[in-house]
């Protein structure tokens, strides 16, 4: 045995956080692709089970309110906002994230011109995830606004009086970077803007503090480090003192005040419930709630230590088992920059990536050259890592 496993054995007799891993269904494979969907909470299939059996096949209807379909939106929300720093009461589950960028940063220019005139233009993270980028070019089009890319690092210099609002990553879902919420949210504060972050990357993974710092609207998916299942809904966070200012341009009624009154006139609910659009994606969604319950008594300061420490061990597993310069790494060495997943720049990543998974490593490739390793502490190990690398290394070389 080597000494790298060995050290991989002691971190892993010493980790906290090893036991949580028998909370998911796992098989010899090691799985470093959590950052695109999470692995199978152990609980969730006899949840939907009784869902489809007794709650659907039995109750039928009655379900909506004797198994509570109708309060989950916001019910799970609740369980979602101690991951990303929120008190209850401002997160609303559903619709995909895509849906939720637009409500969001349509709603922002909305309360961005109750502050105001000559707010018109909208700041939008240019290394973002694509479809963010279509979003946001469609909600300037809708609003008359003049969408102005521009990287993260050039926010705080972009920023002026005809802005309304920015949309920003979290994390980098390419290079892993993490960018600093608390000083570009502040920035975007200073000028009379609003602030809408993208989560995706970030939720389940670290902290983020949404109410400590003042963000006033964020998304984010819950299939990744949320483990919710493929296409499992996305949620919308809206800052408790904006709620009543929250105008969305998809008001359907799910968010009337009185959903069942089938008033020809809108009137939007109060709080968060706003957020909703139509008949929420019941089965997904309670899949969702089931596969929360691998957070039970889990601390994300706990997560965000075994996730750097995590990352670190890969960095210098790989750096002692691939020849000099054959990979780089382009996620941040610092860990105040970095998110949980390490990126690699290899000039063969297209063909590196599949004979990883012929023996047993998933992670992913990113058109052109970038080999990506999603780290969920939950249950990656340090004996995870040390293979990763070891193959990876072999494949390599």
């Amino acid at each position: 045995m080597s000494e790298l496993a060995r050290r991989a054995e002691k971190l892993d007799a010493e980790d906290a956080l090893a036991p949580l891993r028998s909370r998911f269904v796992l098989d010899d494979v090691v799985y470093l692709d959590g950052n695109s969907l999470g692995a199978l909470p152990a609980g969730v299939p006899d949840r939907i089970a009784d869902v489809v059996r007794r709650q659907w096949g039995e109750l039928r209807i009655r379900s909506w309110e004797e198994s509570g379909w109708w309060t989950a939106p916001e019910r799970i929300g609740d369980r979602i906002a101690p991951l990303v720093g929120a008190a209850p009461g401002q997160i609303v589950v559903g619709d995909s994230t895509s849906v939720n960028v637009f409500k969001a940063l349509v709603a922002a220019v909305r309360m961005a011109d109750l502050r105001g005139p000559g707010r018109d233009e909208l700041l939008v993270d240019a290394t973002t995830f694509p479809t963010d980028g279509y979003i946001a070019e469609s909600a300037a089009r809708l609003t008359g606004r003049t969408l102005r890319p521009v990287t993260p690092d050039e926010v705080p210099s972009a920023l002026s009086d005809r802005t309304a609002a920015v949309l920003l990553n979290h994390v980098d879902y390419r290079t892993g970077r993490l960018h600093d919420l608390p000083a570009l949210t502040a920035a975007v504060h200073s000028a009379g803007a609003l602030a809408v972050w993208d989560l995706c990357h970030s939720a389940g993974a670290l902290p983020v503090g949404l109410d400590e710092h003042g963000v006033d609207l964020a998304v984010g998916c819950t299939y990744k480090y949320l483990n919710g299942g493929p296409g499992s809904p996305a949620y919308l966070y809206v800052r408790r003192s904006l709620q009543g200012d929250f105008d969305s341009p998809l008001p359907g009624w799910n968010s009337h005040a009185e959903p069942f009154g089938m008033s020809p006139s809108y009137a939007p609910a109060p709080g968060a419930q706003r957020g909703r659009v139509g008949t929420p994606d019941i089965l997904s969604m309670l899949a969702l709630e089931a596969a929360l319950d691998v957070w039970d008594g889990v601390r994300v300061e706990a997560v965000r230590a075994k996730s750097l420490a995590l990352t670190d061990f890969f960095l210098e597993c790989v750096g002692a088992r691939t020849e000099p310069g054959r990979v780089e790494p382009v996620t941040p060495a610092a860990h105040a920059h970095r998110g949980s997943q390490i990126a690699l720049r290899c000039p063969d990543a297209a063909e590196v990536m599949p004979a990883l998974i012929a023996r047993g490593v998933v992670g992913d490739f990113r058109h052109p050259d970038i080999l990506r390793f999603g780290f969920t502490p939950l249950y990656v190990s340090f004996t995870d890592v040390e293979r990763a690398a070891r193959v990876l290394g072999e494949v390599l070389n």
